[in-house]
């Protein structure tokens, strides 16, 4: 008798700040994604919420794996602890405010079973089902910071600051990352697409917040994101 394969294990890293509103649909439509030979583990790190989201998550602890509290230090913060948490073959970021659609779990996880890949993104630019129209000047600046990094790492992605970020655990340590604000993504790819060999992008859609939503991201925030990923090619290339 042939022996069953174990899943493959995939850590889902929900960083939340004041998420009262989307929180627990989130964790809801995380925690029903069933796809054959995988299993998501629900990672959760509070950053020091100021609204309902501690009294919601105590309430339902059936919707995560793993609950993180933290005061509050930043989005950085919050995904390193969450990382140091991870015991899984991979990791999975998935933001709290429901702009991502953890039904197209299917889809991100199909190059691993396919092709065992070690990095997967999935893009908002390569036709998915359905994208809400956002910011015109939102997608420029993506659109930068992706040639940038294509550039400077010899990559084709095609949306670099995807939040559907998923690798393998063991190409990046959280104790090796550096930055602790929006730029960290840009280092955490850096290092993940550097070490992976087997590197994959997937269709995914996106329904994009509008500020007076909660958007927290601005335009102020690509200057460090662009020097991560410079400094990241300049004085981290060995890495």
């Amino acid at each position: 008798m042939a022996e069953r394969r174990k899943p493959v294990v995939i850590d889902v890293l929900v960083p939340a700040y004041n998420e009262e509103a989307t929180i627990l649909d989130l964790l809801r439509s995380v925690r029903k994604q069933k796809v054959a030979g995988f299993k998501f583990n629900i990672i959760v790190v509070d950053d020091g919420s100021r609204d309902s989201t501690p009294e919601l998550l105590a309430e339902n602890s059936d919707l995560y794996d793993v609950m993180v509290r933290q005061d509050n230090g930043g989005k950085g913060s919050a995904v390193i602890a969450g990382l140091k948490a991870a015991e899984g073959d991979y990791i999975l970021f998935q933001d709290a405010d429901l702009e991502y659609d953890p039904n197209e779990y299917a889809d991100l996880v199909m190059p691993i079973a396919a092709h065992d890949a070690d990095l997967v993104m999935g893009s908002r630019m390569l036709a998915p089902k359905i994208t809400r129209v956002h910011y015109f000047w939102h997608k420029i600046g993506n659109n930068v910071i992706t040639l940038a990094f294509n550039i400077l790492n010899n990559t084709t992605f095609t949306d670099t600051y995807s939040c559907y970020l998923m690798y393998r655990r063991e190409l990046v340590s959280a104790d090796e990352l550096e930055t602790r604000g929006w730029e960290q993504h840009a280092e955490i790819l850096s290092l993940a697409s550097r070490r992976g060999r087997r590197i994959y992008e997937v269709p995914v859609s996106y329904h994009g917040r509008s500020y007076e939503d909660g958007k927290k991201i601005r335009w102020h925030h690509a200057l460090p994101v662009l020097w991560t990923i410079l400094k990241m090619r300049l004085f981290r290339a060995a890495n």
